[in-house]
């Protein structure tokens, strides 16, 4: 069921417009409107892709469903989309809504660190993991992150917990967010650009040595059942879609499931592309 929104704490930057707020839920949320100017089909973008990262075992916010109401907003007049110098209100209804990682008076988060901060990050291995996602279902953006200190437990999937010594101790950790571009935006089709979905700090793929780096991810998209999508399109909302997007969402969901066995090779035209990227791999 949605959640009502309570407070609005601040904008944020971005092309999308998105704003945090407080929900009845005690969680604050990153809040992209219906209305946000880069199209209600980032909303069905963003929702879908939370369902397959969260299969994958690959760390992002938790997601909900916003609601709006029309006395929020008539007590919230800073929530909006600014569109030249006129900020327009969205419309009473349902968002969505991208969980923050903790109170946000206390939690400091970070979309920047600088390299020795970002080599300590304890699950840096995600990211050769996203890259994997995020050519399976061309993300037409760069890829978007967000750093916070936390228990590695917290964010580390159960059956990964080899992957670090100690999951006790708080330290640097990373979520993936922002997947509105993801199956290229708007248009929804796959181009398959080298660049695209790529982290813009090469440091993040300094210990990829090779296609195994890419696993379990890669066997995991392989084996991807279809009944993840299935549950995320009986979940979505309708009223973000119009009767366009009832009709072409299920054929670009079954292209994405035909996509599987590509994703190898993408990484590897990645790797050709910007051997940069990967000094390591041989």
């Amino acid at each position: 069921m949605p959640v009502d929104a309570l407070a609005w704490i601040r904008n944020l930057r971005g092309g999308s417009q998105t704003h945090l707020i407080k929900a009845a839920d005690g969680h604050h949320y990153v809040v992209k409107l219906s209305s946000n100017p880069q199209g209600l089909r980032t909303l069905v973008n963003e929702w879908i892709s939370q369902r397959i990262l969260n299969y994958l075992r690959i760390p992002c916010p938790a997601v909900e469903i916003i609601h709006l109401s029309a006395e929020f907003l008539a007590q919230s007049p800073r929530v909006g989309i600014l569109r030249g110098q006129v900020l327009h209100p969205p419309p009473p209804g349902w968002h969505f809504g991208s969980r923050f990682p903790g109170d946000p008076n206390l939690l400091a988060v970070y979309d920047v660190l600088p390299d020795i901060q970002l080599a300590s990050c304890r699950n840096i291995h995600h990211f050769p993991a996203i890259l994997a996602f995020d050519k399976w279902a061309a993300n037409a953006d760069s890829r978007q992150s967000i750093f916070y200190r936390a228990r590695l437990a917290d964010v580390l999937p159960e059956e990964d917990s080899s992957s670090g010594p100690d999951l006790a101790p708080r330290g640097l950790v990373t979520s993936m967010i922002d997947h509105g571009y993801c199956f290229n935006g708007i248009y929804w089709d796959y181009p398959d650009a080298p660049g695209y979905g790529l982290y813009y700090r090469p440091e993040v793929y300094r210990r990829v040595r090779g296609g195994s780096d890419f696993e379990p991810w890669l066997e995991r998209i392989r084996s991807f059942p279809a009944s993840i999508l299935d549950k995320a399109l009986h979940e979505l909302p309708r009223a973000w879609l119009t009767p366009r997007d009832e009709d072409e969402l299920p054929a670009l969901l079954d292209r994405l499931m035909a996509r599987r066995g590509k994703v190898p090779a993408l990484i590897e035209a990645v790797r050709h592309k910007f051997p940069h990227y990967f000094p390591n791999w041989r």
